[in-house]
């Protein structure tokens, strides 16, 4: 996975009925290839299935099943043929208190029944301004991957999102980045013994910059937020880094 780049959408809570309608037009059109994720709201998603990209869900529950209303599981996620799940992206931190020690049940469950896992992690900006970088990536990163065989680490992608830069248009300088990244695989290599594992970008990736940012060159992806929604943006950011 570390020499093809990939590019993860995350629609997130977006668009209504005849604009996935609309949109499944306009992305089913392009031959978007095994390296591109759509992951769209959880009720659109067997839409999405069967085409030539793969589908993502954009959370799930530790449980395998239960009395958990309004919740998902891996068992359910898998048996619909998805292939990844995005665990511990910020807003599910943030707006929804989920803990470390939720992370880490959910990369395990997400592993167990054979999916795909697109670990976000990210420091606020009180957090950068204060320093805390570095200690609060390496933090999230040992809690969320405790408890995992060596072979689980094949099936990991790191995505690095700020969370000062999700939805602000304003992005780390592309050494930032790159400095991160290096940090991250680092981490992994220390505490896990696994070597180069893949880390990919998000944070206000956009069809404008994203040939820019496509230039660190250890950056190994993209996971897109709001231009993920717009059809027209997301094949012009596909094309940069995929299909160059």
């Amino acid at each position: 996975m570390e020499s093809k780049k990939i590019v993860v959408g995350n629609m997130k809570m977006n668009l209504l009925a005849g604009d996935i309608s609309e949109y499944l037009r306009k992305i089913n059109s392009s031959n978007l290839g095994e390296q591109v994720v759509i992951c769209p709201s959880n009720i659109y998603v067997p839409y999405f299935l069967k085409q030539s990209y793969k589908v993502g869900v954009q959370n799930l529950f530790f449980r395998d099943s239960g009395a958990y209303t309004g919740e998902i599981s891996a068992a359910q996620v898998a048996s619909l043929g998805v292939k990844y799940a995005i665990v511990g992206h910020s807003e599910r931190r943030g707006y929804f208190r989920e803990s470390d020690q939720d992370i880490n049940k959910k990369v395990v469950v997400t592993l167990k029944y054979g999916l795909e896992v697109i670990l976000c992690i990210g420091e606020t900006a009180e957090e950068k301004n204060l320093l805390k970088t570095a200690r609060v990536l390496k933090r999230q990163i040992l809690n969320a991957l405790r408890n995992l065989e060596e072979t689980d680490f094949d099936h990991i992608v790191i995505a690095y999102e700020p969370v000062w830069a999700i939805g602000t248009n304003v992005t780390p300088t592309n050494k930032d980045i790159m400095d991160t990244i290096s940090y991250i695989k680092g981490i992994v290599s220390e505490y896990f013994h696994y070597e180069d594992i893949p880390v990919i970008y998000g944070g206000s990736v956009s069809e404008k910059n994203i040939k820019e940012l496509n230039s660190i060159p250890n950056v190994s992806g993209f996971l897109v937020g709001g231009a993920s929604t717009d059809a027209k943006k997301f094949l012009k950011i596909v094309e940069v880094a995929v299909k160059k």
